[in-house]
């Protein structure tokens, strides 16, 4: 598990490549190399902030500014996306591999999961029904 800013951090290594997708002054998109679904885009802060609560206040509305992009550019593109998941895994115990703050952008598009209820909540399955 690389450490952000140090040199196995793979996000280092985009920020400035041909794979951003989008950008303003604090943070980056670019899409995910493992998708969940088609457009599965990451947002990221230029600074290396491990986690998402280490962002500073503009560093968030970048990343926000970034994911509302990113939301009409992709319904634009692909009509049948009908919903979003956005979400950061925050630690080890939450699945973070890679520590440099990552916000996932997740279009969702019905009948990609046979039933989509509990949507975030189904990381730990048995909590998905409430």
């Amino acid at each position: 598990m690389a450490k952000a800013g140090s040199p196995g951090c793979v996000f280092s290594a985009l920020r400035d490549g041909p794979l951003v997708i989008s950008r303003n002054e604090l943070a980056f998109s670019v899409r995910d190399t493992t998708p969940v679904t088609a457009m599965h885009a990451l947002v990221l802060p230029y600074r290396h902030a491990e986690t998402y609560f280490d962002l500073s206040e503009s560093e968030l509305a970048a990343a926000n500014d970034l994911l509302r992009h990113l939301r009409s550019d992709i319904e634009g593109a692909d009509p049948s996306v009908k919903g979003f998941n956005i979400g950061a895994n925050i630690g080890i115990v939450s699945g973070q591999t890679i520590f440099h703050c990552h916000i996932h952008l997740i279009p969702r598009r019905e009948g990609d999961v046979p039933d989509p209820l509990g949507g975030v909540r189904a990381v730990i399955p048995e909590k998905t029904r409430y």
